[in-house]
């Protein structure tokens, strides 16, 4: 069965051309621009920028939900926005300018909050974008439909003239999804919030639970990847967020998998660990704070370092899935080893 997902988003103004934004998101069916939210039944633009409806400008995403996540469609969402401006988007304010995600049952407001949380609890600050209530939603009108590919030399003004790339930049940094141009992706990995101690025991095999929240280790040589030579990158099992590439992966001799170095800085964290009667550094993910392993300063050149992983937090997502899983950014660089 097909969902769908409704955003608040500007028609014309849109971060990252809200039509357009999904499309290369496999498992998303179709992406239409209209409204939501008002009173006004089957409302013109012209109505909704005047201020009168209570509507929102939005799109709503239909989605195949054996194929896509409803949390990666979220973070598409909060990466092509400023979630913090009350009053609109860059240069377009007023009510109907007001981002938000519009859910239907607890199942998406559980979702859609709890990304909403993490985002506040990574930057600190406080979340303009609401979650509302879903209600009827109005196509716009067909002019309004692909607007960017109808008018991209237009929307290209528009956008460099609004100033949107360059807020984006400064809130998303390399994580932004919404850049036009060369090295432009939509097919960006979307990091989904933690789920509850509950969900992960229902989702995870005992050995992943028993890894990633209460800090086991697996045994070597009998674990998933300690032998995998296969090119891809390695996830967070629970989160999804990106860790470790094949291209830094060594024989260490150890039987766990074993990196010279992370595949995203940002998606790993170090910390004292002082168990077992010594002091080593533990190596977790930054997002859904899972363990993964140790550090150690034995590795080969030219780190000399070795992230010595645990299977059981990771998943291998192969080269020739990378588009179709989201990762798409990171095909060049095997594209580029291969060319070395």
């Amino acid at each position: 069965m097909n969902i769908a997902l409704v955003i608040a988003l500007s028609l014309v103004a849109a971060p990252a051309r809200p039509d357009t934004a999904y499309d290369d998101l496999p498992g998303v069916i179709s992406a239409t621009s209209g409204f939501m939210g008002g009173t006004t039944k089957n409302p013109s633009y012209i109505a909704v920028v005047e201020g009168n409806t209570g509507h929102l400008e939005s799109v709503q995403v239909v989605y195949d939900p054996a194929k896509i996540r409803y949390e990666t469609l979220l973070w598409t969402f909060w990466h092509n926005i400023n979630p913090f401006q009350a009053d609109g988007q860059a240069c377009d304010t007023g009510p109907n300018y007001h981002t938000a995600v519009f859910v239907r049952g607890a199942e998406q407001r559980r979702a859609a909050s709890a990304a909403r949380q993490q985002i506040i609890d990574h930057f600190h600050r406080d979340v303009a974008t609401q979650i509302l209530t879903a209600g009827p939603f109005y196509a716009a009108e067909e002019y309004h439909q692909d607007y960017a590919k109808k008018n991209p030399v237009r929307y290209g003004l528009y956008r460099t003239g609004c100033g949107r790339d360059r807020i984006l930049k400064q809130i998303w940094g390399s994580d932004t999804t919404h850049a036009e141009g060369e090295g432009a992706s939509m097919t960006e990995p979307r990091i989904a919030p933690k789920p509850s101690d509950a969900e992960l025991r229902q989702r995870l095999t005992p050995l992943q639970y028993e890894v990633t929240q209460h800090e086991v280790t697996e045994r070597p040589f009998q674990n998933e990847f300690w032998d995998n030579h296969k090119a891809g990158i390695y996830v967070d099992v629970v989160s999804g967020e990106a860790l470790f590439s094949s291209l830094d992966k060594f024989e260490s001799g150890t039987g766990w998998p074993s990196f010279t170095r992370p595949l995203e800085t940002d998606n790993v964290t170090e910390k004292s660990d002082r168990s077992l009667f010594m002091v080593r550094t533990e190596v977790r993910s930054a997002h859904a704070d899972s363990h993964l392993g140790h550090l150690f300063d034995d590795g080969p050149a030219p780190t000399h370092m070795r992230y010595c992983i645990n299977s059981a937090s990771l998943r291998f997502i192969p080269v020739e899935r990378l588009n179709e899983e989201g990762y798409g950014k990171y095909l060049r660089i095997f594209q580029t080893a291969k060319r070395d």
